[in-house]
């Protein structure tokens, strides 16, 4: 993994605006000798977009992941499933539609309302659009778990490798699901929760290992490490048992990624991408110990957004262990106010100052794509590789 020796790095979380035809053709369920002449070419352009507007650490915008309209903010995790065997549509679940998920929350309670309404906003414009995650709402997992995704991702890896050397790209990434949040569809297989996410483990791992293999550096998203917090609490209001259950996720993991060279992956968490108060989010400085077991020599975590914006004082206590890099989000998907790049910079001197400058990758909070307008998600992208220009010139005057 490359690092800031010479000058503040930049990339993003993995998510960013589809083309709408591209979009359509998902939506269509196209046969391949459709879709896969225009997920080549759109892969494409995404990487070479990102080159022109300084992102040193690139992907492929997420394009292989079936994003089915603007709206569908669930391909990040919902394009997994149809890469793994072993689950079956449930119709008396898939009727209940997202209800089947609902758990409880202390925030949704709290902020009822508010909630209520943005249910009702989702609800609609998924039915107007359609969305990846809608059409899983019935699945759950009723035999062994196994990965059947090899055509998928040797086409996702082969997409992105040609047009990394099209716009001579040095180093990208690519972004695959964590066994915690692999877990979001129920298990009626398995005969205990640690036993399905040791299987689910197992399954991810030929996904991580293609990307590996194929030159890239493998992102790993795992927001349920910590979003599921909120939920937990509303059951149980035990941190000792959240924490307990998190540092199983951290060891099932790592054995997903056994025999990965840690250089070549990086570790992702955030507290959900949806606008919402995020008042339930457990503080970083309750979780930072786990995520420095997680086997990688990156971690991605949000910084930019107002909720989260101040935990960058964390590191001040946690040392970051050696060769390690943090990643932190100095732009936000959370806002449609753009950031301005000097605010970005200081943002990024605050880490530098704290960790080391050479220690440092620019970033996003989260995905973009979906989140803001592809305008703003482009201006924010613009910003982010402003700052960091101006944060080099003040740690390498």
């Amino acid at each position: 993994m490359k690092r800031s020796d010479q000058r503040i790095l930049t990339t993003h979380v993995g998510s960013l605006t589809r083309p709408d035809d591209l979009m359509a053709l998902y939506a269509a369920n196209a046969p391949d000798e459709k879709l896969q002449p225009r997920l080549r070419a759109a892969v494409g352009d995404i990487v070479r977009q990102q080159v022109e507007s300084g992102i040193d650490i690139v992907n492929d915008g997420e394009y292989g992941k079936a994003m089915r309209s603007a709206m569908d903010f669930g391909a990040w995790w919902s394009y997994v499933y149809p890469r793994l065997g072993g689950f079956e549509l449930s119709e008396e679940q898939a009727k209940k539609g997202r209800a089947a998920w609902t758990h409880g929350s202390k925030e949704r309670k709290e902020f009822a309302e508010f909630y209520a309404a943005e249910a009702s906003a989702a609800a609609s414009a998924a039915k107007q659009s359609g969305s990846s995650s809608a059409q899983l709402y019935g699945l759950r997992c009723t035999s062994p778990v196994k990965y059947i995704g090899r055509d998928a991702i040797k086409r996702d890896t082969e997409n992105l490798a040609a047009a990394a050397r099209a716009n001579g790209v040095e180093e990208a990434f690519m972004t695959a699901v964590s066994p915690a949040t692999l877990q979001i569809l129920p298990n009626a297989y398995y005969k205990s929760a640690e036993d399905y996410t040791w299987a689910l483990a197992e399954a991810i791992r030929e996904e991580y290992k293609a990307i590996v293999e194929a030159g890239f550096i493998l992102q790993i998203d795992d927001p349920a490490l910590v979003d599921i917090y909120d939920w937990w609490f509303s059951m149980n209001d035990d941190i000792a048992g959240y924490r307990k259950w998190a540092t199983f996720q951290v060891e099932a993991l790592n054995h997903a990624l056994e025999g990965i060279p840690e250089d070549r992956v990086r570790f992702h968490i955030c507290w959900g991408s949806w606008h919402g108060p995020h008042k339930g989010d457990v503080e970083l400085k309750d979780v930072v110990d786990l995520l420095l077991k997680v086997n990688a020599q990156g971690y991605s975590v949000e910084a930019g957004n107002v909720r989260h914006e101040h935990e960058w004082k964390v590191w001040q206590e946690t040392k970051l262990p050696d060769g390690k890099v943090v990643i932190p989000g100095v732009v936000s998907h959370a806002t449609n106010v753009l950031e301005h790049p000097e605010l970005v910079a200081d943002r990024i001197m605050r880490f530098a100052k704290v960790v080391g400058r050479e220690n440092v990758i620019a970033s996003t909070d989260c995905g973009l794509g979906g989140r803001v307008h592809p305008q703003i998600a482009w201006a924010k992208l613009g910003a982010l590789a402003e700052g960091a220009r101006l944060a080099t010139k003040q740690l390498w005057a």
